[in-house]
């Protein structure tokens, strides 16, 4: 039996990734004001900014950053963490280009 080659991560799933990201995270109210903290934006901002591909990638990268977060918010909602990555580089690129 031959294996299927996994699709490729598009800007367009690499979006809705990040956008279910950030509801999850609009959903409670201490880690969305920690993001909004390190973010340097008020809530008024959210909608706003997340029409930006760099705002979609730091929610992800916001993630990535507490890995006890990542792996509960994977879990729940059935998603490799290795997905949060590859959408994050989806949408701002390798992080040794800014470097």
């Amino acid at each position: 039996m031959q294996g299927t080659k996994p699709s490729p991560m598009t800007f367009e799933k690499a979006q809705e990734i990040a956008m279910d990201a950030l509801i999850h995270l609009t959903r409670d109210p201490e880690l969305v004001g920690r993001f909004l903290a390190l973010a340097g934006i008020g809530p008024e901002s959210i909608r706003i900014a997340a029409e930006e591909p760099g705002f979609l990638a730091g929610v992800l990268e916001f993630y990535m950053s507490d890995e006890a977060l990542l792996l509960s918010y994977c879990e729940n909602i059935g998603l490799r963490p290795t997905l949060i990555a590859a959408a994050r580089f989806e949408l701002a690129g390798d992080p040794s280009d800014y470097a």
